[in-house]
């Protein structure tokens, strides 16, 4: 019973639900309810949207290449699907000759206006990559566009396309008057007639070449052997040109043998002008041989004695402008108007070769331009720069439309007691000698001299040395002044070494320095100027160097003594053994020293005295400055102690007379220590020249007469003995005259009584 109840509830229950609607997203089917697949309708999102059903559901989302905000979304919300434009947020990778196109979900890479896509790597290139002007022609790419131009040597024609130029024909003359034009695809060839030669330049005009100037001479026999080798190499060379068939070298190869020979000859040429004008002459014409040969533009080649510069252009134009060539040791500036000249062969060229050995013919001057004074006559002249030779094309530069400028760098600086001129020469080969005619010195300092000329050659600055004569002023300065220290010294000698009671070692120190001032002068004054002897003059200059180095070493032991004495006070005395080493042994040394590193150094050609060269007057002036220095320590220390004593020791005395007293100290002392010999150091500086020379010589020539004036007049204790001495001599006078005077007076009545006696006739 209670099973029938169950049964029957059940089936109301179901009678019940199948009577029931199924929810959103649901369909009923076979009377159940079953998910619903609302993407079946492909209009539901859109033409840029997938339908994504769901149980009970459905979504849109957007295609690739599109967005929607928000990301997902229902046909009946706002949401809808745009297009994401790449090329705005910067998302692609196009390369730089190309530009992004969008689209609808992508984009696309095109080229730019004026570009065309390439096969092979799908790049751009612009239009004349693919060569749309045809043959003997140019293509000229422009922005968005290109256009086209015949090649040289071709001519548009009225169809658009390029065609021959027949140069022989168009252009009247193109090959000159010696050769034959043949016309090429594009181009022409001159063909040089016999004797004449464009230098293998097919385009340039055909001029004449000579070879006669490689001959040599018949008479030539002290020609040496290597120039008559480099002569006849260079004729065979130049008849290779000339000849059609011949074998021809390079330039470079032809430069390089022309060096190389001029190398061993270079060493070879001393005076022999006729030797070193075949020579110069023969690197004139072999450069005029080679230069159009050259096919770089600018052309450096160094040997051991031998430095070249060319320049090289080819154009059918002229060129214009400046142009500058340099070796180092010199600098060469003209303009392609001068190279060129009257006529252009369709080529031009400029060369510059400096030679570095070749300093010997400096004895060959003669100079043309004007007549030469007494001066000139015994002047001496020597080369202070590199020679170069300048070649260019133009045939002619005897006389330039506008003048050539050069700059030469010197080989020295400073000449030894010499006035020097420098003078731009040239070598003119008709003189054999060096020449300054056409050529004007344009400025020159110690360095550098510039020279302006209006002809072509090989040129130098020729350093012409004037004896430097001395004003009858100084001569008469300097023999009064050593005369006159002479005398001082020779006085000083004397007071030193003779008078006992005022010997001790700052008196000693005083003798010796007296004696080898006075030897040095004495020497000086009688032989500083006998340069007519060569060993007398050596000798002579030997003595000056060792006792005017004794004297600065007694001047030294002198600033020694002065020290202790007023700093030192208690330590005033020096051994003997250590004053004659100083003031002997260490000018011994160096003089030995000096003379065997350099013998030569001793005697000038206008002085007995030390020599500039090798800085050899340095084994003087070393020790003279380092002398000169301490002693200037001392003289202040001394200034310094001096003033305490003068304001301690005369406190009421005027200060005039303290400023005096003292000023006259001071000086003195400085004179006795060497410091006039400071003016000597300005005797290098051309605008102190007069003014020091005149301190100098005096300062210095009056050096003994200050010293017996210092340490014999103003010392109160010789002065005392030069009293004793004068009133021995007065009392021997005034003795010798009493006994003269009582034997006259005894002998008067004899010779009255007897007058014939022999004794009162005696």
């Amino acid at each position: 019973m209670e099973l029938k109840w169950g049964l029957l509830l059940l089936g109301l229950f179901q009678l019940s639900c199948e009577s029931q609607n199924c929810t959103t997203g649901f369909k009923k089917e076979k009377s159940r309810c079953v998910d619903e697949n609302e993407c079946v309708d492909v209009r539901l999102c859109g033409n840029n949207a997938q339908c994504i059903n769901t149980n009970g559901g459905y979504y849109c989302t957007c295609n690739e290449g599109f967005y929607s905000n928000p990301p997902n979304f229902t046909a009946g919300s706002t949401g809808q699907c745009e297009d994401i434009n790449e090329c705005v947020q910067n998302k692609t990778r196009c390369s730089g000759d190309m530009k992004c196109v969008n689209s609808d979900s992508t984009f696309k890479c095109v080229c730019k206006d004026g570009y065309r896509e390439t096969r092979l790597d799908s790049g751009c290139a612009d239009e004349c990559v693919f060569s749309p002007c045809g043959l003997h022609s140019s293509c000229f790419n422009t922005l968005g566009s290109f256009f086209c131009n015949c090649s040289s040597g071709f001519e548009k024609l009225e169809n658009g396309t390029c065609g021959d130029i027949d140069e022989c024909n168009e252009v009247q003359g193109v090959c000159g008057e010696h050769s034959k034009c043949d016309n090429t695809q594009g181009s022409y060839i001159c063909r040089c007639h016999q004797g004449f030669t464009n230098y293998g330049n097919n385009q340039s005009k055909c001029i004449e070449m000579n070879c006669d100037h490689f001959k040599t001479e018949t008479d030539a026999e002290k020609m040496p052997i290597k120039l008559k080798e480099l002569l006849s190499q260079l004729q065979s060379s130049c008849e290779s040109l000339v000849t059609p068939d011949g074998e021809r070298k390079t330039g470079e190869q032809l430069m390089e043998n022309l060096f190389t020979s001029t190398d061993d000859l270079l060493s070879e040429i001393n005076d022999d002008g006729e030797t070193l004008s075949v020579l110069l002459d023969a690197v004139e014409n072999s450069m005029r041989l080679i230069c159009p040969q050259l096919k770089e533009p600018v052309t450096r080649m160094e040997k051991h004695n031998t430095y070249a510069e060319v320049a090289v252009t080819r154009n059918q134009t002229p060129p214009s402008g400046s142009v500058i060539l340099s070796t180092g040791s010199a600098l060469f500036n003209t303009s392609w108007e001068t190279v060129v000249g009257k006529s252009y062969p369709g080529f031009a060229f400029v060369s510059l070769v400096s030679y570095k050995d070749l300093n010997s013919s400096s004895n060959l001057f003669h100079d043309v331009s004007r007549k030469k004074s007494d001066m000139e006559e015994n002047a001496t002249h020597k080369l202070n720069s590199k020679v170069v030779t300048v070649v260019v094309s133009n045939p002619d530069t005897k006389h330039l439309s506008e003048p050539v400028t050069l700059i030469f760098t010197h080989v020295e600086e400073r000449v030894e007691s010499k006035s020097v001129a420098y003078n731009c020469v040239y070598w003119a080969e008709s003189e054999r000698a060096w020449s300054r005619q056409g050529c004007e010195r344009t400025w020159s300092n110690s360095t550098h001299t510039e020279c302006s000329c209006s002809h072509l050659s090989s040129f130098a600055v020729l350093m012409s040395l004037y004896p430097v004569q001395d004003t009858f002023e100084l001569v008469v300065i300097t023999r009064v002044g050593l005369v006159l220290s002479l005398l001082c010294l020779f006085l000083c000698i004397l007071t030193f070494g003779f008078c006992r009671s005022i010997q001790s070692t700052r008196n000693s120190i005083h003798l010796h320095l007296s004696v080898c001032l006075f030897i040095a002068d004495l020497v000086f004054l009688c032989g500083i100027s006998s340069t007519h002897n060569q060993v007398a003059c050596a000798i002579v200059a030997g003595l000056l160097h060792f006792f005017f180095l004794s004297a600065f070493c007694w001047m030294l032991l002198e600033g020694v003594q002065l020290y202790r004495m007023v700093v030192l006070v208690f330590h005033t005395t020096l051994k003997q053994l250590y004053m004659y080493a100083v003031g002997y042994g260490v000018p011994v040394v160096i003089v030995s020293i000096s003379a065997i590193a350099f013998p030569k150094g001793y005697g000038t050609d206008r002085h007995c005295w030390l020599s500039l060269e090798y800085d050899f007057i340095w084994s003087f002036l070393a020790p003279v400055c380092l002398i000169i220095g301490l002693n200037s320590l001392v003289f202040v220390i001394t200034v310094w102690k001096l003033a305490e004593k003068f304001s301690s020791l005369n406190p009421d005395l005027s200060k005039l007379r303290t400023i005096r007293g003292f000023t006259v100290t001071a000086v003195a002392q400085l004179c006795v220590l060497g410091g006039m010999w400071i003016f000597g150091s300005f005797l290098f500086y051309e605008k102190v020249t007069q003014v020091a020379l005149y301190l100098f010589v005096i300062l210095n020539s009056l050096q003994g007469a200050l010293i017996f004036i210092m340490h014999c007049l103003l010392s109160r204790q010789v002065r005392e003995e030069y009293c004793k001495l004068i009133t021995r001599i007065c009392s021997l006078k005034e003795k010798k005259y009493s006994e003269f005077s009582t034997t006259n007076h005894s002998s008067q009545q004899p010779l009255r009584s007897d007058q014939t006696s022999g004794e009162s006739k005696i």
